[in-house]
This record gives structure tokens, sequence and C-alpha cells, in this order.
């Protein structure tokens, strides 16, 4: 059976792809040579697996040689400043990709596009403002992943100018939950705890930089950024975004783990074996991981940078709260802002897709496990209303 192959060769075909040989700071190689080994011993890969691992990583530092060719021509982009007005965070499936799109897509808001964070540097002799290469290349990959894997479209709907999670950003430099999100990796989970959680940030901020840069039309919009794997490192958002309000989703995670169990099956089964009871005991313990570490944040920070929103209140009013959480964010809620986010839910309805459909029990897990090992979450967020 095939194995992902070393750093340097991977490496290699990288500079040739690109004709570029400057990585930068050289600090996420520490965490690639940190990942290859856990890729060929713990995640159960198929050779298309092994081949969609190697695609993954020099297509990674390909980004990154871009990247940092880019800066060296065009160091105004250092000069962006970059208005990030909140940050969505939550477990997966507490209806943080809708609060997310909803707010980015009002007048005067903006995200990160799903095509762009494909590819977030350009492509050698694109013209700045026409990535058209960029983007055809995103709907290639969209539609093989819709190829291999249609039921994604019902449990994460996906458009290639919607915006979507700076989780694949991060995964890009090897340093967020996207790694564990694709591949059955939990020793390189653990690693990216202990050893590197929040360095990522900086190479982040420059990056938004250089997509406001690519698009002039950006400048003074509101940024607002979002995925659940922030929760590893709000010390590191909180850090580099200063002026940003988390928004905290919540659900009750009796819920949200089996609904995102389902969704890892679809990915990792695209390319390993792993089989659901592996998955169920790898994300519900680390699902409450990510809980804790958001919690022990959050107390030493203090509340006034957080922003509560539930799951329930987001599906049944979210135009009602999405102005709550753009005032609270200190945002002038315009009429045509409350018109674009209404705009974006009528656009957007659940009932236009299938029904995404799960259980604990398909998982090898049980609601008692689950209640259990999301105890103080529970509690403090969710009171007596968590079963509702």
């Amino acid at each position: 059976m095939s194995r992902v192959s070393d750093r340097a060769t991977l490496a290699a075909r990288a500079e040739q792809a690109t004709g570029l040989h400057d990585f930068g700071d050289p600090w996420i190689f520490e965490n690639l040579d940190a990942l290859i080994p856990v890729l060929n011993d713990e995640a159960e890969l198929t050779e298309v697996g092994v081949a969609g691992a190697e695609t993954m990583i020099v297509t990674a530092l390909a980004n990154r040689l871009r990247h940092a060719d880019l800066i060296k021509r065009h160091p105004e982009i250092l000069d962006e400043r970059v208005d990030v007005a909140a940050v969505v965070v939550g477990l997966p499936r507490t209806g943080s990709t809708m609060l997310h799109r909803m707010l980015s897509s009002a007048p005067g808001m903006t995200g990160v596009k799903w095509w762009e964070a494909q590819n977030y540097a350009p492509f050698p002799g694109e013209e700045r403002g026409k990535p058209d290469a960029r983007r055809e290349a995103a709907s290639h990959y969209m539609a093989y992943m819709l190829e291999h894997a249609p039921e994604l479209m019902s449990i994460h709907p996906m458009s290639i100018d919607q915006s979507d999670e700076e989780l694949i950003i991060l995964g890009l430099l090897f340093s967020s939950t996207m790694i564990e999100g694709m591949y059955h990796v939990p020793s390189y989970a653990r690693w990216l705890v202990e050893n590197s959680r929040t360095r990522c940030y900086a190479d982040l901020k420059q990056i938004l930089q250089s997509l406001q840069w690519q698009d002039p039309a950006r400048r003074g919009a509101k940024w607002v950024l979002k995925t659940p794997g922030h929760l590893m490192a709000l010390d590191g958002v909180l850090e580099t975004f200063p002026e940003a309000k988390v928004v905290m989703t919540h659900r009750d995670p009796v819920q949200t783990v089996p609904s995102y169990c389902s969704m890892m099956t679809t990915l990792y089964h695209m390319a390993s074996t792993v089989d659901r009871r592996k998955i169920g005991a790898f994300w519900e313990k680390r699902l409450a991981e990510l809980l804790d570490l958001f919690m022990a944040v959050r107390a030493r920070a203090g509340s006034a940078s957080f922003i509560d929103v539930r799951y329930t209140d987001t599906t049944t009013r979210p135009v009602e709260e999405g102005r709550r959480v753009l005032g609270e964010a200190g945002i002038a809620v315009t009429p045509e802002i409350v018109a674009g986010m209404a705009e974006w839910v009528e656009a957007n309805k659940r009932e236009d897709r299938a029904p995404h459909r799960y259980a604990l029990e398909d998982f090898g897990l049980t609601r008692e496990q689950v209640e259990q090992d999301f105890a103080d979450y529970r509690a403090t967020y969710l009171g007596e209303r968590a079963a509702a």
C-alpha cells in the first residue's frame, strides 16, 4: 500500500509547479513534519486518499510560495487595514454557517469566499482583480467533491461564491481542524493543541490583507470570520483581532455530535476506510475538548468580547438575530443591511434541501455519554433548555 511522500519530495513538487523557492517563515514545516507520519500510520488512507493527501499538501505549499512572492512584489499589502467585526464560532452544526453567510452577505460586510479559500494566493500571471482561473479550479474541485459525496450538499450546502470558513486557509497552513476533518488523525489533533494552536493567526491576518488588496471593493468593509475550528485557539483570535466580537452559537451537543459525525463519515470515506465507531469515539471527545478550551479562554478574557446566539433563535428569526449581533458588534444596522440579510435567508431556505438524517447510535454513542462529557457546557450555556 502506498504512503504519503516525505516533506522534501512534496515541497519540491510545489516548487516545480510554481517556479518559486521561498516559503517565507518556515514554521509550517514543523506542523507538516508532524502530520505526514500520522497520515501514514493512523488515517487508514486508501490509494485515492494518499493521492488526495499529497495533492492537498502540494496545494498548500504552492499557495505558501505564491503568497510569499506576492508580498515581496507588493509590500503595500501589509498596509491594508482589515476590520474584523465578528468571528462566528460554536460547535459544528449549531447554525454558525447560516449566521455567518447571512451576516457577511449584507451590504458593507464581507467574508472569505469558498473559491478563494481553496487558493488564497493568485496563480502565476494572474491580473489583479481577475481570478478567473482560481474560480474555475474551485468549480472543478467542488464538482469532484459532490460527484463522490453528493449528500454533502444536504449536510453543508456549498457554492464557490458563498462565504465559507477560513478554516480552509488555516488548513493550508496545517494548523486547523480542517486536517482532522478530512482525515482520521487523532494524534495530530493532539499535537496541534499541545504545540501549534495560535501561531497561524498572524499568517491568517496577512492573508486577509492580501484578499482585501486583491479585491479593492472590499476596502472599508467589515469582515465576518467563521469556523468552529477557532474554538481551539480563541486566545490567538482575540490577540490578533482585538476589536472583533466572538459570536458563540449554542445548540445541545446531543443533536450536534451525531450530525457532525455523519458529516465526518461522508468526508472521511472519500479518502479512507475508517469506521463509524472510530469516528464517533474521536469526535465526541474532540468536540467536548474544543468547548472546554472555549470556556477556559472566555473565563480568562471575560464576557465583554462575546455574543451568545441560540440555534433555535437563528433558525426561527434569523434576521432579528442578525440585527442584534451586528448591533452588539458596533455596526450601525441600516435598512439596506436588513434587506440584504432577508434576501439571503429567502434564497437559502432549509426546505430547499434534502433532509440530513443521523442518530447517536450510528456512531456507537449514547445520550448519557454525551450529556456527561458536555455537562459543564450544557449547564453553563443551555441550562434547563438543553433538551430543546
